[in-house]
């Protein structure tokens, strides 16, 4: 494997802030120090060297669902967003609720741009009925069990998930937070913009009843418990006031929840449609004051491919869900750093460390650039300046709700594992 320095940049990842040429070889940072030379040299000027991203969240669509996404074109959208490894969520067909169809995934993402990680279901074919065997995807290095896009309904299940997961190393239940039986039929937030436009809501309080539902379950197990994107100033309230008390409760955040709200909806654009749906201006100031004060960990994109046959019904009957991975790090340096909300550290602890621990891989991602360390790096130059063009997205989707925007901020270069596969922010394979 080639050796290489990058050199020029600022240094920050979780030990500090601080400028450092790096070198790599054979798959690790092996020196850390200034005016390194080398063979090859990664051109860092400018810019941030930090450990690559990790997304707690990444819609992958393989398998069922490879006219919108594969993991070979997914990962090559994350590699270009600055990620190192991603965590793929388990709503495909047929879903990851068995041992046979994570081996596949798993195989299928060994050849990928960054890391595939696997999710596995909370209940067989997320239906919510019966729990999934836990036990046996685990064994096969599956942390994380969410039945994403399904909220797990029953009080009683959602405690036997919590339970079983105590007996699994590094496990941690992910729910979706919203009641089934107050959003059905809503495709967008419950306040004043869907009673004007004639849409049914999505009312905030359905992710509200159940984070606090599932808090007191998490209090009473005393297992891990993480929340996928929160949305509502309830609930992250409702979460700084468990973290307080001691439950082991983590969440996060997607970009779209802390720069949209339900007036975007307006258009009646389906690219604006996601569960949970844009809300209100006072819900994202909530949720941006909850990444500042580090209520919530992490950020992550849900990242949600359609093709464009299924986006571009008319707005109730399109699927939700939206882009996210190659446009992640730079709205939140855009509207996070640059507003003087959050530090640069704060964000890309967001973006790495903070997941790379949720997600069970801080040996490899996230980790600080030391000799020794696995180079998973991202390099990012904060000066750039660019505008979001669907078609020059490398997911094969196109439906991102951030199209003609100017955004500050983009990955220069990613290294997996030693291996350069973004170069001065073109994908290597």
């Amino acid at each position: 494997m080639a050796e290489f320095v990058i050199r020029g940049g600022e240094v920050v990842d979780p030990s500090g802030r601080r400028t450092a040429d790096v070198r790599v070889r054979d798959g690790f940072v092996v020196e850390v120090g200034d005016a390194l030379d080398g063979p090859e040299v990664l051109d860092a000027t400018g810019a941030i060297v930090t450990p690559g991203f990790v997304d707690l969240h990444t819609h992958l669509r393989e398998p069922g669902d490879e006219d919108a996404e594969t993991i070979a074109t997914g990962s090559r959208a994350a590699a270009l967003g600055g990620y190192t490894a991603v965590v793929a969520m388990p709503n495909t067909r047929p879903p990851l609720d068995d041992p046979t169809i994570v081996r596949a995934v798993l195989a299928i993402g060994a050849d990928a741009c960054c890391e595939v990680i696997s999710s596995g279901c909370i209940t067989r074919g997320r239906a919510g009925e019966a729990l999934a065997p836990m036990g046996e995807l685990h064994a096969l290095g599956v942390r994380v069990f969410t039945d994403d896009g399904a909220c797990v309904m029953s009080a009683g299940l959602m405690r036997r998930a919590l339970e079983y997961s105590l007996g699994l190393p590094g496990a941690v239940v992910a729910q979706h937070a919203e009641d089934d039986t107050m959003c059905a039929g809503g495709s967008m937030h419950e306040g004043a913009v869907s009673s004007r436009l004639g849409i049914p809501g999505r009312p905030a309080e359905a992710e509200a009843v159940i984070v606090a539902r599932d808090l007191r379950l998490a209090a009473l197990t005393g297992a891990a418990i993480h929340f996928l994107h929160l949305s509502t100033a309830a609930a992250v309230d409702l979460v700084r006031a468990a973290k307080r008390d001691g439950v082991r409760v983590t969440c996060e955040v997607a970009p779209h929840h802390f720069t949209l709200t339900d007036e975007a909806c307006a258009s009646f654009d389906p690219a604006f449609k996601v569960h949970p749906p844009l809300r209100s201006a006072s819900d994202v100031a909530a949720v941006r004051a909850g990444l500042a004060d580090g209520t919530i960990d992490a950020i992550a994109t849900d990242h949600a491919p359609h093709t464009p046959e299924a986006k571009e019904r008319p707005f109730e009957e399109a699927p939700p869900g939206m882009l996210g991975l190659e446009t992640a790090a730079a709205l939140a340096y855009t509207e996070l750093v640059e507003s003087g909300e959050c530090s640069l550290a704060q964000v890309l602890a967001a973006l790495s460390w903070n997941p790379a621990r949720i997600a069970g891989v801080e040996d490899r991602h996230g980790v600080a650039i030391a000799p020794g360390a696995p180079a998973n790096l991202c390099v990012f130059d904060p000066s750039a300046t660019w505008t979001v063009d669907p078609a020059g997205l490398a997911s094969r989707a196109r439906n991102t709700p951030f199209a003609g925007r100017t955004l500050h901020g983009r990955v220069r270069h990613t290294v997996l594992r030693g291996e350069r596969v973004v170069v001065d922010g073109e994908a290597q394979r």
